[in-house]
């Protein structure tokens, strides 16, 4: 089928003579001698007019067509007298694909609340938020990978299945054959406990010790019961790992790879931004900005919790060093006291995961978050442990096997190197380029506890 998107047929220079759009009607209006059909094809925000004459074919064929219904529309792309766009179409002929049934359909409305859009959600890309929403997810999916290719990172693929557990939380899903009431793992596939991978950095470390640079950027699982609005089950991680790189590195490439982000999408989804602005959050673009044009602050945890217990902020969870930062303290720093991105570093070793590389001090590790206004943590990161002793010493602290780690253990045996990387939760970033404030509106079939209709 030969079509024009929407999106081409409303940047045209020129009218067309023969123009085919396909697409869904958004509205109808009748008048006595014409219709008008709004169209939407979801490669843009705009819709485009087509006008029926009451002597055309694609009059008489739209006698059913009404909103939802799925037309092809053929005529010629002439310049619009109405207010709002350049072109319209002037139908000559129109296909009828798919009828919407206007008892049933259920986007009869303009506006429809996010919670009641959530229990539809193989419908929802059709309105205009979450045809934003998922246009920006793109974009912004490419900017990543245009972001490191720039930088020469490879782009590598890690497991989804894992027999290692990366956070040392326990909170992998469990993946088996075998049937029900049968536990004797040496009847499973693996002979051994397999789990859904909660992060590829493990994976994605060894391939940074041949490659130098490397990311991956794909899907991870946490069976972790929350309701949240800012967790999922399944969510979207970026996770670069490099060699020869310290904290610092770390730091700077987390920092450089936000704002990347941000002024890519600013420049190429400026309608859909608008959108987010207009409708959702009327401070959005100038937040976005602001992080452009600001270096994000940074400060060690201990400065962090000085800044939060000297302050007169009433919190919810008390803070004192040794506590892990929660979203308010998180918050507060980014939004209220530095008022951009602000990058924490220097943890306590006991609240961080075991592969992050210990301090001379003894206490902290070298970790680093980056805090975001509205979100709180998008990048959490550090220095690797290279010390195969220290490394060792850490697993067994964290009540873990380091034989279940051997071969993460001789990437320290053989030819260890300095190095560092991070985990950027890409819903998160989309959570911050749309001023969306649910995790479930910004990924298009949420996973969460109890939900697994789609």
């Amino acid at each position: 089928m030969q079509r024009t998107l929407i999106v081409d047929a409303l940047t045209c220079t020129d009218p067309q003579q023969e123009i085919v759009i396909c697409g869904w009607v958004r509205t109808r209006r009748d008048a006595k001698e014409f219709s008008f059909l709004e169209l939407n094809d979801g490669s843009c925000l705009a819709n485009i007019q087509c006008i029926l004459d009451i002597d055309t074919q694609a009059y008489a064929n739209s006698k059913e067509v009404n909103t939802g219904a799925a037309v092809s529309i053929t005529g010629s792309l002439v310049a619009s007298p109405g207010k709002g766009q350049q072109w319209e179409v002037r139908a000559r002929e129109m296909t009828l694909f798919g009828l919407a049934d206007p008892e049933t359909f259920p986007l009869q409305k303009k506006r429809h609340s996010d919670e009641f859009l959530r229990t539809i959600a193989h419908l929802r890309s059709r309105t205009n938020k979450y045809g934003a929403a998922f246009r920006i997810r793109s974009e912004a999916a490419k900017a990543v990978h245009d972001f490191f290719h720039s930088r020469h990172f490879y782009y590598v693929h890690t497991p989804l299945l894992t027999g290692s557990d990366c956070e040392g939380a326990g909170e992998l899903f469990r993946v088996t054959t075998l049937p029900a009431g049968d536990t004797d793992l040496h009847n499973d596939f693996f002979a051994r406990p397999c789990g859904l991978t909660v992060s590829g950095q493990l994976e994605a470390e060894a391939l940074a010790m041949g490659l130098g640079r490397v990311y991956t950027f794909g899907p991870t699982f946490r069976a972790e019961n929350s309701n949240t609005p800012r967790h999922a089950a399944e969510f979207w991680m970026i996770e670069p790992e490099m060699a020869f790189a310290d904290l610092q590195d770390n730091m700077e490439l987390g920092e450089s790879l936000t704002r990347y982000v941000i002024e890519h999408i600013l420049a190429h989804c400026d309608d859909d931004i608008s959108l987010f602005n207009n409708f959702v959050d009327k401070e959005l673009r100038s937040r976005l900005q602001n992080i452009i044009d600001n270096p994000f602050a940074r400060v060690s945890y201990t400065e962090a919790v000085d800044i939060l217990t000297s302050s007169a902020q009433s919190f919810e969870y008390p803070v004192h060093f040794g506590t892990d930062l929660q979203t308010e303290h998180e918050r507060y720093l980014a939004e209220e006291h530095f008022k951009r991105p602000t990058i924490v570093y220097d943890y306590p070793k006991e609240i961080k995961a075991f592969y992050m590389r210990s301090n001379d001090d003894g206490k902290t590790v070298a970790a680093m978050d980056v805090l975001v206004p509205r979100i709180g943590e998008l990048i959490g990161g550090a220095q690797r442990e290279e010390r195969l002793d220290i490394l060792e010493k850490r697993i067994i602290e964290t009540g873990q096997d380091p034989s279940e780690y051997w071969w993460y253990l001789d990437l320290r045996r053989f030819g260890s190197v300095p190095h560092a990387g991070f985990g950027m939760g890409f819903e998160r970033l989309l959570m911050l380029l749309t001023g969306v404030s649910n995790i479930r509106d910004v990924i298009p079939f949420p996973r969460t506890p109890g939900n697994l209709d789609f």
